[in-house]
């Protein structure tokens, strides 16, 4: 017999109106790799939510180390050695890192004597140690809500580390990191495996699954379609048996002649409030028809640009044009009126109202317009749903109740698809991509990759900050490289090389 870490049988999870986990039955070795595949909304992150006691199953059974478990809880999941990194973060934003990092775990120390109190002077220097071992520092006494959504994924990753679980599930663990950090921390994981660990991992980059994963489950709405030795299979039959088809991997871009300037912007700075200047005299036009992308390791000023140019910053210096006029004056509204559409990186955050039903975040920019608000202010509300019924369809936008549905019961990659499709829809001159694909399917990133070209080739502007490197040199007409908030270059994407764009990143280029 097989010495089996985790045993899933016969699970089952329903909810209104949707089988989310559908008698799924795994065996996964103790010592392995072991995937998760599938579209958006497939089912994956629902099977690890009952398997670290977020859910209970509506049917079958969990076995840990062959004997049968009840999981009702994530400290049951810790005390059976069971951790968890979550796509969507579960951090306290008012807290610091190591107080999230050892939220439940606390080292204590005895004050005057006899009363316990939390150690936070030894927290902070084994979160320090821990994250330099893992090559993934964080300044431990930093608040939550005052660090990128790069630096939160790690927070999220360190949480487990510093339990010491012996199953690991890493759930999207890449999908905001720079392509250095994807190395090092696919080396990581390699390295836990190595060592005695049983990791599960959740991804939709078949590339990273085919660098580090022994075998592999696939599900589709809910089912399980098969299940493969990992070595044994290609990318191109894993991302086909994902979406039930056959998957052109191949971006086909069309040569067009570039229009007028739609974004102009000069020397653009931006200090933080503790005075640290993330975005270093930045200048960049963008053209009709024209992908502009900027590339830069997370954390170097290209997220900062994008929400200075949104208004969700107020830039220290600078000015900002849009076809001819300048916006530096505008409200964020008033921006969006003028023509300019954000897909933001932070989508739970910035991009959604959670608990708003869907067919309201697909309105959010044009509810006060006709035909879904009248001239007296009320809002027409089967107008809202007719045009969600649209979007839905359009964009394949998965959801258990329709356009009914509360967003936050969506799973992160339905989510993203209901923000590019609102962003899309309101037909703006300048459309402004922050991380677009992270979290999506190989065949939903398709077809975000083909909404791009589509809009290209309509004369829109399109401003794309992606950490991916090969979804910038797809995609791009021009390339701007940012290291420490400062423009390294910035050239024809033809001109460039994928790695000389990576140099460039790392400000290690030698210009001559």
């Amino acid at each position: 017999m097989e010495d089996y870490f985790v045993q899933l049988k016969h699970v089952t999870k329903i909810f209104p109106g949707i089988v989310a986990n559908d008698d799924i039955s795994i065996d996964i070795k103790k010592g392995e790799i072991y995937a998760l595949l599938g579209e958006n909304g497939a089912g994956k992150s629902t099977l690890m939510s009952i398997l670290f006691g977020l859910y209970e199953p509506d049917g079958g059974q969990i076995f840990i180390k062959g004997k049968e478990v009840s999981i009702t809880s994530p400290l049951m999941a810790n005390k059976l050695n069971i951790g968890m990194v979550h796509q969507h973060f579960k951090l306290v934003s008012d807290q610091t890192v190591t107080e999230n990092i050892i939220l439940g775990a606390e080292p204590l120390k005895k004050k005057f004597g006899f009363i316990n109190s939390i150690d936070i002077g030894r927290a902070n220097k084994e979160v320090s140690e821990l994250s330099k071992k893992y090559n993934l520092e964080v300044n431990p006494t930093d608040l939550i809500k005052d660090i990128p959504v790069s630096t939160r994924q790690r927070v999220e990753i360190l949480k487990m580390l510093y339990r010491n679980a012996e199953l690991l599930i890493f759930d999207e663990p890449t999908a905001v990191l720079a392509p250095q950090e994807v190395i090092s921390l696919l080396d990581i994981i390699k390295s836990l495996r190595d060592n005695g660990k049983t990791i599960i991992l959740i991804t939709h980059k078949l590339d990273e699954i085919k660098q580090v994963s022994d075998r592999c489950a696939i599900l589709c709405k809910g089912k399980l379609i098969d299940i493969l030795n990992v070595k044994d299979a290609s990318i191109q039959q894993m991302a086909n048996l994902m979406v039930g088809r056959e998957l052109e991997m191949k971006t086909d871009r069309k040569a067009i002649h570039k229009g007028k300037v739609v974004l102009d912007v000069e020397h653009l700075s931006y200090k933080d409030k503790e005075g640290v200047i993330r975005i270093n005299d930045v200048s960049f036009k963008i053209h009709e028809g024209e992908v502009l992308s900027i590339a830069g390791v997370s954390g170097n000023g290209q997220v900062e640009i994008a929400d200075a140019i949104a208004n969700m910053i107020k830039a220290t210096s600078g000015k900002i044009a849009l076809n001819g006029k300048s916006i530096d004056h505008l409200s964020i509204r008033e921006r969006a009126e003028a023509g300019l559409a954000y897909i933001p990186e932070d989508r739970q955050n910035v991009g959604l109202i959670l608990d708003f039903p869907l067919y309201e975040n697909l309105l959010l920019k044009e509810y006060f317009r006709e035909p879904y608000c009248s001239k007296h202010g009320i809002l027409n509300f089967n107008e809202f749903k007719k045009q969600s019924d649209e979007l839905i369809k359009m964009f394949d936008i998965r959801s258990s109740e329709g356009c009914e549905t509360t967003v936050r019961s969506m799973s992160g990659g339905n989510q993203q698809k209901a923000i590019v499709a609102r962003e899309i829809a309101l037909n703006s001159s300048l459309i402004i991509f922050v991380q677009p694909t992270r979290g999506l399917d190989v065949g939903a990133i398709d077809n975000i990759h083909f909404k791009i070209n589509e809009l290209r080739e309509q004369g829109k502007a399109i401003l794309l900050i992606s950490l991916e490197l090969d979804e910038v040199m797809a995609l791009s007409d021009t390339i701007l490289v940012l290291y420490s908030g400062k423009v390294q270059t910035i050239k024809e994407a033809k001109a460039l090389s994928k790695n000389q764009v990576g140099e460039y990143m790392m400000g290690v280029h030698n210009n001559a």
